[in-house]
Parts: structure tokens; sequence; C-alpha cells
């Protein structure tokens, strides 16, 4: 049985201009044919069968069905494409800011921990007693690394010791000797001037008696006597003077003794402080706070003086960045930086520029390249963690910010905080105003 066809279909016309469908609306009625006796080979028509085919209709002239016209995707879903927008407008909102603030800074991940490593040596020979350290333990100034027998040494100071104490005796027996020689001198010259004036008698007694003697008055064997007096008086006076002069000489040789002493005993005190020294480096320690790394010594070990027993890393260590020349441009002394240790890359350490190497890499190298390369910066850490280990040769990613003044992005951070800072003040004191 055929149903009616809806009205918003339009139906078949067979006009004069071909087949086709009609452009207005036709209401037609269908009337059911006649039934048919179904042949014997033919089943009955299912009601499905029956229906009337409602799909869209070709027609003669045309190869696609006629669809209704379709809006955009944009027109389809206003709230999206607004949202959309926005999000786009955001986006690069931010990305303005970033590429701001990031020309502020230079940075370079060719970068490593440097410090002044040296080897740790002892200065005299003998046979380790102790190690009281290991490996990576962190040191102060003066704990001790290593100790050394010093039996041999302890020996050797107490010889030097002695021989101080000789030394100084000498001194003290010259020094009396000269004082004894000066008292002869002083004997001497009272001698001298004993004969001295037994001279200037026996020189008035010749002329006296000589006179006598040619006047007539006198004899003759007087006058004599008088003159061979006078001689003697002369000769001991010039034995006197020799005896002074002799004296005064031992002074003077005894005076170089002394001085032969002294040297001595300044030789005497050197190897002294010599073997003072030689037992103090009996006790190896530390020069200053860091830590041992390669630690070779052994109790019992010989070692000999300078053989290396560890490698000593101090805690004055810094950052060592390359850079490239293009980017030291604007960069000086004192600018703030922060570093990444990539063995931490959750720390973010707050560090300053300390100096610029005046020269390129390469150019303190044994063997020069000859194209250019970047330069070595010296970042120090203000505060470097104490909690974990820092070593040289750590790679680093260094950041330094060359331009002091304050990015769009911390200008915006600025007002928005003070805006915000304002507004929460007024509420307060709203609140209060009301309470």
């Amino acid at each position: 049985m055929f149903k009616d066809a809806p009205a918003s279909e339009p139906p078949w016309d067979d006009g004069p201009q071909g087949g086709g469908w009609s452009s207005g609306p036709v209401t037609v009625a269908l009337r059911a044919p006649a039934p048919e006796a179904p042949a014997a080979d033919e089943r009955p028509a299912s009601p499905l069968e029956t229906e009337v085919d409602r799909s869209p209709r070709i027609s003669p002239q045309q190869d696609k069905p006629v669809d209704k016209p379709r809006r955009g995707r944009l027109r389809r879903h206003p709230f999206v494409a607004a949202l959309g927008l926005i999000a786009l407008v955001f986006a690069a909102a931010a990305a303005y800011l970033y590429w701001n603030y990031t020309g502020y800074f230079k940075s370079t991940d060719d970068a490593y921990i440097a410090a002044r490593q040296y080897s740790i040596a002892p200065e005299v020979s003998g046979y380790l007693t102790a190690v009281p350290v290991t490996d990576n333990q962190h040191v102060v100034t003066g704990q001790v690394i290593a100790r050394i027998d010093d039996r041999q040494y302890r020996i050797a100071l107490a010889q030097a010791d002695a021989q101080v104490a000789q030394a100084q005796d000498n001194i003290g027996s010259v020094d009396a000797q000269i004082a004894q020689q000066q008292a002869a001198v002083a004997q001497a010259q009272a001698q001298v001037e004993q004969a001295q004036a037994g001279l200037v008698f026996a020189q008035q007694q010749a002329t006296r008696y000589g006179d006598l003697a040619h006047s007539g008055y006198g004899s003759v064997q007087d006058a004599q006597m008088y003159n061979s007096q006078l001689r003697q008086q002369q000769a001991t006076l010039k034995t006197n003077q020799a005896s002074l002069l002799a004296a005064q000489r031992q002074i003077d040789v005894l005076k170089a003794q002394r001085t032969t002493d002294d040297a001595n005993l300044a030789q005497a005190k050197a190897q002294r402080d010599q073997a003072q020294l030689n037992l103090s480096w009996t006790t190896v320690t530390a020069a200053e706070p860091g830590r041992v790394a390669n630690l070779s010594a052994g109790v019992g070990e010989y070692v000999t003086a300078g053989t290396s027993l560890s490698t000593f890393v101090p805690d004055d260590i810094w950052v060592s960045a390359n850079f490239k020349e293009t980017q030291l441009d604007h960069m000086r002394p004192g600018q703030p930086a922060t570093i990444v240790i990539d063995a931490y890359p959750d720390r973010v350490i707050k560090a300053h520029v300390a100096s610029v190497q005046p020269g390129s890499g390469t150019a303190f190298s044994l063997l020069p390249a000859e194209n250019a390369t970047g330069n070595w910066v010296k970042i120090v850490m203000d505060d470097p963690p104490t909690d974990v280990s820092l070593g040289p040769g750590m790679s680093v990613e260094a950041n330094v910010r060359v331009n002091p003044n304050p990015s769009l992005y911390a200008q915006l951070s600025a007002w928005l905080s003070s805006h915000y800072e304002q507004r929460l003040t007024s509420l307060y004191q709203q609140l209060r105003a009301r309470l």
C-alpha cells in the first residue's frame, strides 16, 4: 500500500520542458492499483519494500544530489573561535614578554666549575704512621692529613740544640778572655806611664850630672852612670809600650774570635731551626679549607720529599664561562648572574661576574688556533651551597644580566604588585573602619 508523499518534497513534473522536479508545491493523491494475484514463484512484498523512496532524486540534467548550503566552521562555532583568538593574543603577548626579558641576559652552556687544586706532598722522607683522612673528606685549616715517623727528626733537633748551647758557651768564654785582656791592657798602660815618669827623672839626672862633670864640680863616673840609667829607662819604656801594644792586639784577636763564635752560634741556631722545621713537616696539614681527593697515602708506606699523597681541592671555587665574543660587548665585572649546575638542575645559584679574561681562550693554549674563540669569564658564586659536593670540571649553564634596566616583564610585575597591594590595603582599611 502506498503512502501519501509529504508536502515538503516537490513532485516530479512531466511537462513539455522535460522531466524534472516542479518548482511549486503540488499535492498528489496516489491511488492504489487493483490487486493482482501473485505468481507462484514470487514472495509477498514486505512493508519496507512498499515504502516510498525518500532519498534525494537526481534530475536527468544533474550529476550530484542537491544539498542545502552549509555555514563556515568559525560561524558554526563562534565561542570556540573567540576563545582561540583570545588565546592567540595572550600567547603573542607572552612570547613578546619572554623575548624582551631574554634580551637582558647573555647565557652559555660552555662553562664549568674551576678551582686551583694542587697536590699535597711531604717535605721530608720517612714512613707514614697515620693517615686520619679518607677520600673526598672535607678538612679545615690545620687539620692533619698524614703523619711521618718523627724519631730521627727529634734526635736531629736535640743535636742542634746541643750545638747552639756549645756555641753560646764559646762566646761566653771569649767574652771572659776579652775582659781579662782588657785588664792586662790597663796594667800595661800603667807600666808605660811609670816608665815614662822614670825616663823623665833619668833624663834630668843625666843632664845634671853631665853639666857638673863638664864644669869640673862632678865626677865623670857619675855622669856616665846617670847616662846609663837614662838609656835603661828608655828601653824599659819601649818594652812597656810593646807589652801594651801586644795586650791591645790580643783584644782584637779575641774580638775576631768572638765574631767567629757568633757566626758559629748563628749557624747552630739555623741548624736547630731547620731541625725544628723538619720535625714540624712530619705532620702534613691542610693549608686552607677544602676536600681531599685521589688519596693514595697509606699507613706504613715510605714516602720521600715531593711524593704526592693526595690532591687537594680548596673551597674557593668559581665558574669559568666561555662566552662568545659577540656576547662580551656589555659584560662588565660586578654584573649579577645565575648559574645552574648540570648535576643539580633544580637549583639556581646567584652569582656575579668577577672578571673577564684579557684575551681569548686559545691565546693561552700551547698551540693557539687560527680562528678566534670566546673569552673565559670568571663568575663567582655569592652563596654557594654547602649541602652538595661541588668540584672542578662540573658542567654549568651561566646567565649574566648585561642590562641593569628593568625589563617589560619586571615593570609589569611591579605595577601589578603595587596595584594589588594598594587594593589590599584599601580593603583592609575599609574592614577596619567597619569593625
